[in-house]
């Protein structure tokens, strides 16, 4: 096997390894850097949703408690309006989703699923955890949920969802007396939920990976081509040609051309060295020739 194969497999040889290595950590990186953009989305959609929920109870729900005397105006309800907020989100993003998923709400769009109220459970049985992420398969794809619980923490939410008796007759004319009731103080009643789809970040972190590999494997291309040249320049070439001029002087042939590489490295050295042995050999034969007559 000639010695540039052999280079050359050992060259593609450690590339590969070191081309799975890398492809390992950046898949790694990448996907954990994927996931983390994901999470931060689903924390600032959380976010959002408080602070529709803060506005409409301090700014809004004033506003219209005179007026609520007279009907019921579920737009005063901080939970109807982050829901809405999102809702009206979803028009253009329907991939992303909110719901504060209840196990006995007042309005019905609100009841929780059975994983919902799973989550709600959870939340139930550890008072202390504040919040939950996982990710959940879905009609359009992988999404990534974020949940905190609902806990009722104020008199004032009582005044609505303690008994019937107590609620606001506009509020039972617009829902009814069936559900939305028997809430206690500091009860967990339910969960706010975000999802956000996982597959627009992960997919952009696979063509990351690609063309990293891709980018990559050209380089390794291209350094190889190159290696390869200077391999053949610097030491095939010069090594053949010595080696040709060691052959011919070992025939015996008289006159065989020097061949002198140029510069200083160690093969230059060697083809001085090769033409000083081949002119001591010649001298050595003229030596040992029959004097002529």
């Amino acid at each position: 096997m000639k010695l540039v194969v052999k280079f050359n497999l050992v060259f593609i040889g450690v590339f590969l390894a070191g081309l799975i290595v890398a492809g390992a950590v950046s898949y790694t990186l990448l996907q954990n850097n994927a996931r983390d953009e994901i999470v931060q989305n689903a924390r600032i959609m959380m976010e959002a949703a408080l602070s529709t929920r803060s506005y409409t109870s301090t700014q809004i729900k004033p506003l219209l408690d005179t007026q609520m005397k007279y009907v019921f105006l579920p737009q005063s309800v901080p939970a109807y309006a982050a829901t809405e907020y999102f809702n009206d989100l979803r028009k253009k993003y329907p991939e992303y989703s909110y719901k504060e998923a209840t196990l006995n709400p007042t309005n019905p769009r609100d009841r929780a699923s059975d994983w919902e109220a799973d989550l709600v459970g959870k939340f139930r049985q550890d008072a202390a955890q504040k919040e939950v992420l996982g990710e959940r398969e879905t009609p359009t794809g992988r999404v990534l949920y974020l949940a905190r619980p609902i806990q009722v923490k104020s008199e004032s939410c009582l005044s609505c969802h303690s008994t019937v008796e107590a609620a606001p007759r506009t509020m039972l004319d617009h829902y009814g007396n069936a559900n939305g009731f028997g809430w206690k103080l500091n009860e967990i009643i339910g969960a706010q939920i975000v999802s956000v789809p996982m597959a627009v970040p992960l997919a952009n972190a696979q063509k990351s990976l690609y063309l990293s590999l891709a980018l990559l494997a050209g380089v390794f291309a291209l350094l190889i081509v190159l290696i390869n040249v200077l391999l053949s320049l610097l030491i095939i070439f010069p090594v053949l040609r010595m080696s040709k001029v060691a052959n011919d002087a070992s025939m015996g042939k008289q006159g065989v051309e020097e061949y002198v590489k140029s510069g200083s490295d160690e093969v230059a050295t060697l083809s001085v060295s090769l033409n000083r042995m081949r002119r001591s050999v010649d001298e050595a034969v003229k030596l040992l020739e029959p004097p002529r007559k």
